[in-house]
């Protein structure tokens, strides 16, 4: 009980998620590709229970407030298909909604569970709503192997053909996928090669760069950027979150008060991203050449 305690009182306050604007940052816009909203919301509920915002929206409006959000990206990958997705999507139907209940932010999502005909069934519905983008997260997972992994070969083949080790990943997409179909590969941490290989067969695919990249651990993320950089027509990335996992490690030199580490990842921390990403490439790039660029390829790639 005294150790459960004590952590509790390690969790920097409230108002440190209120995050001050970017220095070189402050007046560019931010377009999160990929971020799990309502998690985030339950983690903040779990680590501040008794904190000022009592709904998801309150949350968001609070949070991003005077922080220039332009639009998340909102990603449904639980099982079973939460039901909820729908109550979110419906309150961001129009401009009006959007206005009053996100405080003028674009709320897109898109769609992914385990996978039973239900599941399918309910992501069909998903997608065939009007705020839907995409469908995802999907792929092979040989880390942790929850699925056997012929299983898992069978259930991605069908959820491609649905959409339109890393050999098999590879061989299907490059199997079932239109080579310019647009594609999303989120939270790339992969070899440069491999990425390499897929960039070059898929004209339209673009990478997601989490804070990821800022970790000691991950020195791949960096490698690809830079790789890119100095491939003919720039970098094809994606900002991202991937909220509310993944703080970049380099926010806390913008937070000299806080004391310990953030409970969570949001979406008012793409500028960090940015701002890591910039300094990998250096050569002229910038925070905001970073953050511009992203958001022209979440226009080729979401049409937002």
């Amino acid at each position: 009980m005294g150790k459960n305690k004590k952590r509790n009182n390690n969790v920097p306050d409230e108002k440190h998620l209120a995050l001050p604007a970017h220095p070189e940052a402050a007046a560019t816009p931010i377009i999160d590709t990929h971020t799990h909203l309502l998690t985030t919301f339950s983690a903040y509920k779990s680590k501040y229970p008794a904190g000022k915002y009592d709904t998801v929206w309150d949350f968001v409006r609070g949070t991003y407030d005077a922080r220039n959000v332009k639009a998340i990206v909102d990603v449904w990958c639980e099982a079973p298909v939460q039901q909820a997705w729908k109550e979110l999507a419906d309150s961001a139907l129009t401009p009006e909604d959007r206005a009053e209940k996100w405080g003028g932010i674009e709320y897109w999502f898109v769609m992914a569970s385990l996978y039973t005909d239900t599941v399918e069934k309910s992501i069909l519905d998903a997608m065939a709503h009007p705020r839907c983008v995409g469908w995802g997260e999907m792929g092979l997972d040989y880390h942790y192997d929850n699925s056997p992994r012929e299983i898992q070969q069978q259930v991605f083949t069908k959820q491609l053909r649905q959409a339109r080790s890393r050999g098999d990943t590879e061989r299907i997409l490059k199997q079932e996928v239109p080579v310019d179909h647009r594609i999303h590969i989120h939270c790339f941490t992969d070899s440069p090669e491999f990425a390499q290989r897929l960039l070059d067969h898929f004209p339209n695919l673009h990478v997601g760069i989490t804070g990821v990249i800022s970790y000691s651990t991950n020195l791949n993320t960096s490698a690809l950027v830079r790789q890119m950089v100095a491939s003919p027509g720039g970098p094809r990335i994606l900002l991202e979150t991937d909220a509310p996992f993944m703080v970049p490690s380099n926010i806390y030199a913008s937070l000299p008060e806080v004391k310990g580490r953030l409970p969570l990842c949001h979406t008012g921390m793409i500028p960090w991203v940015a701002d890591f990403t910039a300094g990998v490439i250096g050569d002229g790039w910038g925070t905001v050449n970073i953050m511009e660029r992203a958001n022209q390829n979440a226009q080729s790639v979401y049409g937002i």
